[in-house]
């Protein structure tokens, strides 16, 4: 399974990594990337393959939002097909 992860906050140092140390502590592995920072914002978009990990959806979601929040971002996280449906007409 695939899903669509979405970071936004003030730019620091470290985000970029502590994300990625999260998903490879859930043996989530990234297919695709794409960062910017807009002004004082960083935003980031992942897509990542979860077939691996052997946790649940929701532990994932869990980690991952209190990874966000000691980093000072929002963390997203939403299954493809979902994603899909919901930007589908």
């Amino acid at each position: 399974m695939r899903a669509i992860i979405t970071v936004i906050g003030k730019d620091k140092v470290g985000i970029v990594a502590g994300i990625s140390a999260e998903l490879l502590d859930h043996d989530i592995n990234i297919i695709d990337i794409s960062q910017t920072i807009m002004e004082e914002f960083f935003t980031m978009i992942l897509m990542v393959d979860l077939s691996k990990s052997k946790k649940s959806f929701e532990e994932i979601k869990n980690g991952l939002i209190l990874r966000g929040s000691s980093l000072g971002v929002d963390v997203k996280i939403q299954r493809e097909e979902i994603f899909n449906s919901m930007h589908t007409l």
